[in-house]
């Protein structure tokens, strides 16, 4: 398994297309159906003009050269430091969740936040362009999977690696989740997939992606996504169920392993909805804040 200082950058740029307004995206009343693929040509043509812009560049030029540049980073980032066609391609059994595995399966969770999280900017950069909603929820995920899939081919080829069958999957339960909140928005307000990151800082990381033992993952259910709830203040209120490893950066053997996995539920506050009064992002859907919740854990081991 490749490790993620790539998504790094890529991430960010996502992330700050997320806070752009989408320019000239055809309504989707223009599609008969939901997947937008039966739109007539005219509307494709006005679609086509409007995402142009001074350069001359139509959507799909955009789109494109938005997907090669970051395919293009993952081998020229994997040629350079994770020896990419050093050798004939192979795989690796990395396993799942198990004690002994490398990272105890968060490495996985790792894969499914990342490839999540590119699915929606991608959408949002499709959206940008130009893009129809509809063909937006579609593509995005896509792309996601893409780039991951990328990356895995070239593990393929480096002689620290090899490809990585739960890794794949893991990336394509991450854009599953990915295109199912695009589709369903209303779900999209119900659910999240986040990442926590809490270092300590006589112990940074050079790349925190991978420093998964100060990382969590969990998928947050908020309660603003329920029409049932209606009192305003419990509506700033959301449940944790999460996951996350320790121990598994440290030197271990048989007599002294101190490796573990834990599960944990929790109870916590919107952070997306309270910082909503005073600045609209969406970064708090993928981020979690630590120390904003409080909870209960039980050890797998």
């Amino acid at each position: 398994m490749a490790d993620l200082k790539v998504f790094i950058p890529l991430l960010t740029i996502l992330s700050l297309i997320l806070h752009l307004p989408a320019e000239g995206a055809p309504p989707d009343s223009v599609y008969p159906d939901a997947t937008g693929f039966t739109m007539e040509q005219e509307h494709a043509d006005i679609a086509a003009d409007r995402s142009s812009n001074n350069n001359g560049f139509t959507r799909s030029q955009k789109a494109w050269a938005l997907n090669l540049g970051a395919m293009g980073t993952v081998m020229v980032w994997g040629i350079v430091n994770w020896d990419y066609f050093s050798r004939a391609p192979s795989t690796e059994n990395e396993k799942w969740f198990g004690h002994d595995t490398k990272e105890g399966g968060a490495d996985k969770l790792g894969h499914s936040w990342a490839s999540y999280a590119m699915s929606h900017g991608f959408a949002a950069a499709y959206r940008r362009f130009g893009y129809s909603e509809s063909e937006s929820q579609l593509y995005g995920p896509l792309s996601a999977l893409a780039v991951t899939g990328i990356m895995e081919i070239g593990d393929s080829f480096s002689a620290d690696h090899g490809f990585s069958p739960e890794d794949m999957a893991a990336n394509v339960v991450g854009a599953g989740l990915g295109w199912f909140l695009l589709r369903y928005p209303q779900w999209g307000e119900r659910i999240d997939l986040r990442w926590e990151y809490s270092p300590e800082f006589s112990d940074l990381e050079g790349d925190i992606t991978t420093d998964y033992e100060h990382s969590k993952y969990l998928l947050a259910i908020k309660a603003e996504g329920f029409d049932f709830i209606r009192n305003p203040y419990l509506k700033y209120l959301e449940l944790h169920l999460g996951y996350y490893t320790r121990g598994y950066d440290e030197q271990h053997g048989p007599e002294m392993d101190e490796r573990k996995r834990y599960f944990y539920a929790g109870a916590g506050v919107n952070m997306g909805r309270l910082a909503r009064h005073i600045w609209e992002t969406r970064i708090f859907d993928y981020v979690q804040i630590p120390y904003t919740y409080a909870e209960v854990r039980t050890s797998l081991e």
